[in-house]
Formats: structure tokens, sequence, C-alpha cells
């Protein structure tokens, strides 16, 4: 059976789905997304990706399409018509459709398009190997912070990783890492406490991020919202990388180096089970609708 997507008020099969050659996220990436996973049929922080959604958009001066109610309506009528028990639901809000021209179009209205994928969320294999990484030039526009559908210097640096025989890679400016591909990096250090970047332009604000770090701190765990060195990493004892569509998930090689004795530790191994438990049961999301916004 074919694939439910919604575009622009209609929900349709996904081969019968179009939008104009002349959306200007086609054209210029002048959009922004986001992607919410679903756990057992449940929405995860939901509300905290709404609400980066709407300071994304606010950022690019592009007008909400929908409230918030009205977009999880859609993505939960979206999950039940495709079934959906595990994967994600990913929406795309563009500046809309205008003749070629780069000033912002007076007229314009937002395109919204969602769509879900099937894909195991919790038991997966990289959650009990850990997942290798490289370390690659960071060449992104300096706005970080605003999730834009501009991925063009994500997708290479997921290519090099592929090239290279590891799994993802890390940007690093300055021999400091941002963040990974896509995806926030930490490490934690010999004291044992967390270290990772804290919020500026410089990096996403992680939604997922939000969560793990109040689950480190109520769980007793030190954090140090810093940038790190790629030296600090090599010699890390433990790293780890979260997002909403791989949770968490530890690292235990970066640039052909071991961390720690190379298998996932004990940090991001509980730090994963906790954020596991809190998507199973709606706790933090609350509290991540205002952190992000």
């Amino acid at each position: 059976m074919s694939r439910i997507v919604y575009v622009n008020g209609e929900y349709l099969p996904e081969e019968a789905a179009t939008i104009s050659v002349f959306d200007r996220g086609f054209l210029f990436a002048d959009a922004v997304y986001e992607v919410t996973s679903v756990l057992e049929a449940r929405l995860v922080d939901n509300p905290g990706h709404l609400a980066r959604l709407r300071r994304s958009l606010e950022a690019l001066c592009i007008p909400m399409p929908l409230t918030e109610d009205e977009i999880e309506a859609v993505q939960r009528t979206l999950i039940e018509r495709n079934r959906l028990q595990n994967g994600i639901v990913y929406l795309q809000v563009t500046r809309g459709a205008a003749d070629r021209d780069f000033p912002y179009p007076k007229k314009a209205i937002p395109s919204l398009v969602m769509f879900t994928q099937a894909r195991p969320l919790v038991d997966v294999p990289a959650a009990r190997t850990g997942i290798k990484v490289i370390s690659v030039p960071d060449i992104r526009w300096a706005r970080r912070d605003i999730k834009t559908v501009g991925l063009l210097a994500q997708v290479m640096a997921k290519q090099k990783a592929l090239e290279a025989g590891v799994h993802d890679a890390w940007f690093v400016q300055d021999r400091k890492v941002t963040e990974g591909s896509s995806n926030n990096a930490y490490i934690v250090n010999a004291a044992g406490n967390i270290v990772t970047r804290r919020l500026g332009n410089e990096i996403l604000h992680g939604v997922t991020r939000s969560t793990v770090l109040d689950l480190s701190k109520q769980s007793n765990i030190l954090v140090e919202e810093r940038a790190f060195t790629l030296e600090e990493a090599y010699e890390a004892r433990e790293a780890f990388v979260t997002s909403a569509s791989i949770f968490v998930l530890p690292v235990v090689e970066i640039d052909g180096r071991r961390i720690g004795d190379g298998s996932p530790g004990p940090i991001s191994r509980r730090l994963r089970a906790l954020y596991v438990e809190a998507a199973r049961t709606g706790e933090n999301q609350e509290e991540n609708a205002t952190s992000e916004s």
C-alpha cells in the first residue's frame, strides 16, 4: 500500500505528491525542517520540535503555515494512516512559490510538506557496538542554530565518512568540535563530566540534547557546556552523539583512535536507557517545549 504524505492541506499517496518548480525551498533552500521520532506510535519530544520550528521560521521571517496544534494533528493523522509504530515524522516549511529572485517575495504563501519513515529506534546494532567517526572541516554557514534544509555540507561529510569506512563525521573548526554531521557531540572527560558545546549560533539547539542534559543532571552527572578540542576527544573516557532519530549513540573511535576501551561506556549506555524510558512515558516533553524556543 502506498505511503500517505501531506502537502499543503491534502493527504495524498506519495506518488501523487508534488510541489511547484518555483518553490523557494527547491530553488534557494529557503526553508526549514523538523524531525520528530515516533516510538510505539507516540510522538517523542514533539513540543520541543514545534517550538524550535517556530524559532527557525521567525529567524527567516517565514510565517507559521498552521498553528502548532494543527501541525501536531497532521502528524498524528499521518502516523495513524501509515500505521507507523517506530520511525519518524518529517516536516518541511518553505517560504513558498514565486518567480525566481533573491529577495523575499511579498505575496508568497508558505508551503508545508510532511511524511513518515518507518525505522527501528531502540533495538539497533549501533547502540550495542558504538559508532566510529572521522573529523572534517566545518564549512557550514554561521547560523547553524536555524534548522535550514541547506544540508549540502552535511551530505558531503557523511559521504566522506562512508568512503572512510566509518559511520559518521564530526565537524571541527579551529581544532574544536562543533557537532556531528546530523547530531550533537559529547565527550566524557577524565573527571567523569559530560562536555558539550554551549548553545549559540555555532550549533543546532538539539531537542534531544536538552532532554539528555536534563537526564544527566537528574542522575548527578556534571555537565560542562563548552567547546572541546579534538585532542580532548581522543583522550576522553567516553564519547557519544544525540539526535531525534538516533536518541543516544556511543562513539567508540574518532579518526582511527579508540575511545576508552573501544566499547560503549557506562554513561552513554545509561543515558540511552534513561532517554528511551522517558520517550516511552512522555517525561521531560513539556519542559522541552520552552527550553528550545
